[in-house]
């Protein structure tokens, strides 16, 4: 990655390759070499750049977007890759609140299921606040009995 700053607008602009994880090999050179994925809904890149940045640090970043595609296919590949790879972590990053991201971070939860050693870091942005969110967030998540318990308990 590269980082050009303008003097006008201070602003910092990203220029990385853009790779979609469906379209990537599933044990590329790169990806064996950091053994670190990324996986970002897509909109990150457009709405929060400069969040996407930190992140990507020592991660290859792999876009994701479910409304693209299914998220089966998506699952798939990644523990392909977590397996074949021996993958020591990956990090989801999404926006909060969008119906397709929330299924990100479940699918990814369920490839770990397949390849537990694999670490696995969930966050979101909200409001353009990093929130970390723990794996049993995520497990909640899919439970909408569970959901509404907790609404209810408040």
């Amino acid at each position: 990655m590269i980082n050009v700053s303008e003097k006008k607008t201070s602003r910092v602009i990203m220029i990385f390759e853009f790779r979609r994880l469906i379209d990537t090999n599933a044990c590329s050179r790169i990806i064996r070499e950091k053994r670190k994925v990324l996986i970002y809904g897509a909109c990150v890149k457009d709405e929060h750049p400069e969040i996407l940045e930190k992140f990507i640090e020592d991660r290859v970043p792999l876009a994701v977007c479910l409304e693209w595609e299914h998220m089966n296919m998506v699952g798939f590949k990644l523990a392909t890759m977590m397996r074949s790879c021996m993958l020591e972590e990956v990090t989801v990053l999404t926006v909060d609140g969008s119906p397709h991201c929330v299924q990100l971070h479940m699918m990814v939860e369920e490839c770990r299921k397949l390849v537990p050693k694999t670490g696995v870091n969930h966050y979101v942005i909200h409001e353009g606040e990093v929130i970390e969110i723990s794996d049993k967030a995520v497990k909640t998540a899919r439970y909408l009995s569970k959901v509404e318990k907790l609404i209810r308990a408040h």
